[in-house]
């Protein structure tokens, strides 16, 4: 690809003048589309404590999730490269997902996503009428 990355501190020295990448494209974009919607985000964390995980320990996790939506959102992380599956055809036939390096490159994301969950704990986790004063 030959894009040279920059620092964290390059970072915040240039993001308010927007930073695109070489086509002028935003770098971000790509990846908000790809996780959009209620499930993918926590897809996705699941499948970093889990590593290669079958659909109904995923449905465990996600114990709101229909099994149609699960289905969906799993077939679009893998479609967008994020996710593979593998199918075992034995008896009985099951299916295995797993982080492709792609989604594996996402962990870092996924650790600083957790890091500010705990940091904020006390303030997400309050009743949404005490939230917004503060």
């Amino acid at each position: 690809m030959g894009h040279e990355y920059m620092s964290y501190g390059e970072y915040l020295e240039n993001v308010r003048n927007g930073i695109v990448s070489a086509d002028g494209n935003c770098p971000v974009t790509p990846l908000l589309k790809m996780l959009q919607g209620r499930w993918k985000s926590q897809l996705m964390y699941e499948m970093c404590i889990h590593g290669t995980v079958r659909f109904t320990q995923l449905k465990k996790g996600l114990p709101d999730i229909t099994n149609a939506m699960l289905a969906k959102a799993l077939r679009e992380l893998e479609e967008d490269g994020l996710i593979s599956r593998r199918q075992f055809n034995e008896i009985p036939p099951h299916v295995e997902y797993s982080l492709t390096e792609m989604g594996r490159d996402l962990q870092p994301v996924f650790y600083e996503i957790m890091n500010w969950g705990f940091k904020y704990e006390d303030r997400l986790y309050r009743d949404p009428g005490e939230r917004s004063r503060g």
